[in-house]
């Protein structure tokens, strides 16, 4: 079993935000209205579905972003998935919109919900698929604390949801070569 992550907050308030990046990736790669599960265990939902034959489980954490490695820890313990099958998609302020960057075993960066799952985890040694939600502006970095947790927040544009379902066909792509052939060739094509 793989398990794959997306990061964001629950709730209808946050549906398109930027921080919600890595739940919007998930249903761009799923391609379909699915019904998600709830999770009985923990503040979950869950989908089951497959990768080149291999089994899969996506998973939303309903947790807020800052305790998101409650619920990864939870499946990660239950279905006894190893850590390097598991793989976690979230927002990169420091990326260009429509550019994503595999990485393994680095430190959060400052992500609140890559902190928690190290955290949860006691480890660093998973993939992470980063997506670029830099803003456009001069220098393409805000210099402020509170603009950008603001900009986080903030609503994608109709052209910028367009860029990220794009670049979903790029992610799913590195999914399936993750799986089969292992991160390093994944980060060799698409980094």
């Amino acid at each position: 079993m793989k398990l794959i992550v997306g990061l964001g907050n629950p709730g209808e308030e946050y549906k398109n935000n930027r921080h919600n990046t890595g739940f919007i990736m998930l249903d761009f790669i799923l391609g379909k209205k699915i019904e998600w599960n709830k999770s009985s265990g923990t503040k979950l939902l869950f989908y089951k579905d497959s990768i080149v034959n291999k089994p899969v489980e996506y998973l939303k954490p309903s947790t807020f972003m800052n305790n998101s490695g409650v619920a990864v820890l939870y499946v990660k313990e239950y279905r006894k998935i190893p850590l390097k099958d598991i793989v976690v998609i979230y927002d990169d302020i420091d990326l260009p919109i429509g550019k994503m960057k595999i990485s393994f075993d680095k430190s959060s960066g400052g992500h609140n919900g890559l902190e928690s799952i190290i955290k949860k985890l006691k480890s660093r040694e998973f993939v992470r698929i980063r997506i670029g939600i830099s803003p456009e502006t001069p220098s393409g970095k805000l210099k402020k604390p509170k603009d950008v947790l603001k900009f986080l927040l903030g609503e994608y544009k109709e052209k910028e949801l367009i860029e990220l379902k794009k670049l979903s066909k790029k992610v799913k792509e590195a999914l399936e070569i993750i799986f089969t052939e292992g991160y390093p060739k994944a980060m060799s094509i698409f980094n």
